[in-house]
C-alpha cells in the first residue's frame, strides 16, 4: 500500500515538473502563431492569478475574440492605466513578440523592483498582444501573405479586395492625407471612422474610459522611430515640447542598451503624414502621452525581422517603453518630473502653439 502511494507521488511530482518545465520552454525570442500566444495568455492568469486577468472587448471581422492583459495589484481603489497595443498591421510580428516580452518583464519585475510594485499598485497595464488577429493569423498561412497588412474584412460592394489598415481608420482627421481610397491600396481608410470591428473595440473600450489612461502606445514596426501625435502636418499636439522630451528620453534609453539610434519627431517630420492613426485619436481623447513605436530595423530585413534579433530589439524597446511609462506615473504620482518638462510648458503656455492647436 505504502509502496503504492509512494510511486503514485513520485508519478504526481514527475506530471508537475514536466508541467512547469513545460511552462518555462515558451520561448519568447521566436514568432509564435496566432493558437500559441492565446494558450500563452491564459497561461500567465493561471500562473498570476492575482495580478493578472484577461479580458475581452471586441470581436474580429472573423468573429475572433479580440482580448488583452490587464495586469496590476488589487488595491480596492480606482485605478489609474497605461495602455499597449501590439500587432494592428499584420506582418509586423516583432511588435506581438514585444507585447509578450513586456509582460514578462513586469511579472517578473515588480517583486523584487520597489518602482515597478509602486506602478503596479498606482495602475494597470492594458496590453493587447495582437489587435489585428486575422490578419495576423492570415500572414502565417503561407510566404505569399506573410507580407499582408490590413485587417480581413471584404472591401465595398464594386470591390473585390480585403482589408481596412487599421491604422488609418481611427476617428483622427479620418480620410485626409496618407490615405488612399483604392480599396486595394495598403493604406485604405475604409468607408468612415471606426468601421472596424478592430478599430471599434479599442475606440469602445479605452474610449469609454479615457480618464484613467496616462499613456497610450502602440507598437509597430519597422524603422527605429519613436513618433509623436499628429500625423497631420497642419496640427500640432497641445503638449508638443513635452511629448518631444520624454520621446527623446525614451529614445537615449534604448540607445544605451545595445547602441540603437532611433528617431524622434511627428510623423509628417521624420516618416510621412498620415491621419485616421489610434495614437492621434487617443491624443485628441485627451490622454496626454500618445507615442507609436516602430521597432528595428532600417530597411535591411524591413517586415522579415530574422528572430535573432528579437531579443535585443525586446530589451531596446522595454527600456524605451518603461521611460515613457515611468514618466507619466510619476507625474501624477509623485509630481518627479524635471523642472524643465515645467519650463517648457510655461514657454508653450505664453507662446501658444505654432500653427493649428488640437486636443
Amino acid at each position: 500500500m505504502l509502496d503504492c502511494v509512494g510511486m503514485s507521488f513520485v508519478l504526481l511530482l514527475s506530471a508537475v515538473g514536466a508541467a512547469t518545465v513545460e511552462r518555462a520552454q515558451y520561448d519568447y525570442y521566436k514568432y509564435h502563431p496566432m493558437s500559441e500566444i492565446t494558450s500563452w495568455m491564459e497561461q500567465m492568469v493561471k500562473d498570476h492569478p492575482d495580478v493578472v486577468t484577461v479580458v475581452k472587448y471586441g470581436k474580429t471581422y472573423e468573429s475572433r475574440d479580440i482580448s488583452l492583459l490587464k495586469i496590476g495589484l488589487n488595491t480596492g481603489k480606482e485605478k489609474k492605466a497605461i495602455w499597449m497595443d501590439c500587432g494592428i498591421h499584420a506582418r509586423e510580428w516583432i511588435a506581438p513578440a514585444f507585447c509578450q516580452y513586456f509582460v514578462r518583464e513586469i511579472l517578473q519585475t515588480y517583486k523584487t523592483d520597489a518602482k515597478m510594485e509602486e506602478m503596479m499598485k498606482n495602475v494597470d497595464f492594458y496590453v493587447t498582444p495582437v489587435l489585428n488577429i486575422d490578419g495576423y493569423i492570415y500572414t502565417w498561412e503561407n510566404k505569399t501573405t506573410r507580407l499582408w497588412r490590413k485587417n480581413r474584412s471584404p472591401g465595398p460592394e464594386d470591390c473585390s479586395c480585403y482589408g481596412t489598415d487599421l491604422n488609418r481608420n481611427f476617428d483622427a482627421n479620418w480620410g485626409t492625407v496618407g490615405v488612399s481610397f483604392d480599396c486595394c491600396s495598403n493604406t485604405y481608410p475604409g468607408t468612415k471612422p471606426a468601421s472596424e470591428p478592430e478599430a471599434k473595440a479599442v475606440t469602445d473600450f479605452v474610449g469609454s474610459q479615457k480618464d484613467i489612461f496616462l499613456c497610450f502606445l502602440t507598437i509597430h514596426s519597422y524603422g527605429q522611430l519613436i513618433l509623436v501625435p499628429y500625423g497631420h502636418p497642419n496640427y500640432t499636439a497641445p503638449n508638443y515640447n513635452e511629448l518631444m522630451m520624454v520621446g527623446k528620453g525614451a529614445a537615449e534609453a534604448i540607445w544605451k542598451v545595445h547602441g540603437m539610434n532611433y528617431t524622434v519627431g511627428a510623423s509628417p517630420d521624420v516618416l510621412y503624414a498620415n491621419s485616421g492613426s489610434s495614437r492621434d485619436w487617443a491624443r485628441m481623447q485627451g490622454i496626454p502621452l500618445t507615442f507609436t513605436f516602430e521597432l528595428r530595423d532600417n530597411g535591411t530585413y524591413s517586415f522579415e525581422l530574422p528572430e535573432d534579433q528579437i531579443q535585443p530589439t525586446c530589451e531596446e524597446a522595454y527600456s524605451g517603453a518603461l521611460h515613457i511609462i515611468t514618466y507619466a506615473h510619476d507625474k501624477t504620482f509623485s509630481g518627479a518630473v524635471a523642472n524643465a518638462a515645467v519650463t517648457l510648458w510655461s514657454i508653450l503656455l505664453a507662446a501658444g502653439v505654432t500653427g493649428a492647436t488640437l486636443m
